[in-house]
């Protein structure tokens, strides 16, 4: 594996050179086997190990826990690019990297740190919340007080991830009949995962079922509030998504130029003897390559919104209640709304666009570009995969409703914990 260069000063932050030099070599190797990996249906467990060795899993991590110190938009950067080269390995790690984000926010706390120091060491984690049966926001899996344990029974669909994690997040109810995240080892005695995901997409993302049988969580320090309320929550499980697209437009637009510069042949109505050479051809790479290089400036400036929301929201938490103005409240609850309405209106123009130029790549090529060995479909069917996470007809309506009536999107919000109510609660011992 190529060596990073020399990192910068730890009181700096890492520069975008840096962080692409360090991490494009492990993203150009991971891109030369992910045609095998669509054609066999191989999961990506062996590559995800070359992120790990690398510290992928750690990017947005304090230097001072054993990570790269990158910001929101630094790691969304990052994404467009491993996407790229494997569509569903940011995808398998959306959950992880939203949940080094929320420790990220108390990293002045105890167990903030205790716990982005061991994702700085390597740990990964996949997830298990949702569910196909039962009302959305209130799991039917369980987190009870045994014989002075704490035990998991339940059963898990959309399990992004979880084949790839060491530990996966669980939503649970617990005694008191309250929402609860648990954290467990992946490995734990109890806990089956299955490779059993069925979508037409992102097939190795790893997305299937996760089954827990009087799984012991490791304590109190395991436990947290579930995921909702904080700034940017949805705009960071959107830009996952969406800087996802921007990578596979990206692949796509490069994967369909080379076919046709490849290509002999052509159609009796072509302007040129050659399909390279053919202006009506030449505009449908063009676009498609202004299509890739929008997608992804797109992404990066609804991070920065983002990466805003995120470090006014750590400096109001540090400032003692007795000190927070409401001048401060009020530029922190701006700076989240603009973070998540722009992710919104990200989410409208990347996925149309995506699944645009993923359809008209096939205009340059004929029935040749529909040859299985070429898996071009892959493109549009992960896209389409993805949009279908968080309908965009919601989001859209949303924005109207914003635009004209000056009505703020509703945010998932955490319901009461009783295990947990602070973020010092006692440490866990690490295994």
């Amino acid at each position: 594996m190529t060596t990073a260069p020399p990192s910068p000063e730890t009181d700096q932050a890492p520069s975008d050179e840096h962080l692409l030099a360090k991490y494009r070599p492990v993203f150009a190797r991971i891109a030369e086997g992910a045609l095998e990996r669509e054609t066999s249906g191989r999961l990506a467990l062996e590559e995800a190990g070359w992120l790990r060795e690398a510290g992928f899993p750690a990017v947005r991590v304090p230097r001072e826990f054993g990570g790269d110190g990158a910001s929101l938009r630094q790691l969304y950067l990052l994404i467009v690019e491993l996407a790229a080269a494997e569509s569903n390995l940011p995808h398998a790690l959306r959950v992880h990297l939203r949940f080094v984000e929320d420790r990220w926010r108390e990293r002045h706390t105890e167990r903030g740190r205790e716990w982005l120091r061991r994702v700085g060491d390597g740990l990964v984690f996949g997830t298990a919340v949702s569910e196909r049966e039962g009302t959305f926001g209130k799991p039917a899996t369980t987190l009870r007080a045994v014989d002075g344990r704490l035990v998991l029974n339940g059963k898990k669909y959309y399990s992004t991830g979880a084949l790839y994690g060491d530990y996966l997040t669980v939503a649970a109810i617990d005694d008191a009949g309250a929402r609860v995240t648990a954290v467990v080892r992946a490995d734990a005695p109890g806990v089956e995962r299955l490779d059993d995901w069925a979508g037409f997409g992102q097939r190795a993302s790893a997305s299937g079922t996760t089954l827990f049988t009087d799984v012991e969580v490791e304590g109190p320090r395991a436990l947290f509030p579930p995921p909702g309320g904080t700034a940017g929550h949805l705009a960071h499980f959107q830009l996952t998504h969406l800087a996802t697209v921007a990578g596979i437009v990206r692949r796509a637009t490069d994967d369909i130029a080379e076919f046709v510069r490849r290509r002999h042949r052509t159609y009796p109505a072509a302007k040129a003897a050659v399909a390279a050479a053919d202006p009506l051809i030449q505009q449908v790479v063009g676009r498609n390559d202004a299509v890739a290089y929008t997608l992804r400036a797109i992404v990066l400036d609804a991070a920065a919104s983002l990466d805003v929301a995120s470090e006014l929201g750590y400096a109001f938490r540090l400032t003692p209640e007795g000190r927070r103005t409401p001048e401060a409240e009020a530029e922190l609850a701006a700076a989240e709304l603009k973070a998540e309405l722009d992710a919104f209106r990200a989410q409208s123009v990347v996925l149309n666009l995506g699944l645009q130029a993923t359809t008209e790549i096939f205009e340059v090529g004929g029935a040749s570009a529909l040859d299985r060995k070429y898996q071009f479909d892959r493109h549009w069917r992960n896209v389409r995969t993805l949009a279908s996470h968080n309908p965009l007809i919601y989001r859209e309506q949303q924005l109207g409703d914003y635009v004209l009536n000056g009505t703020a999107p509703s945010f998932l919000s955490p319901e009461g914990a009783s295990i947990l109510t602070t973020t010092d609660a006692p440490a866990v011992t690490p295994n």
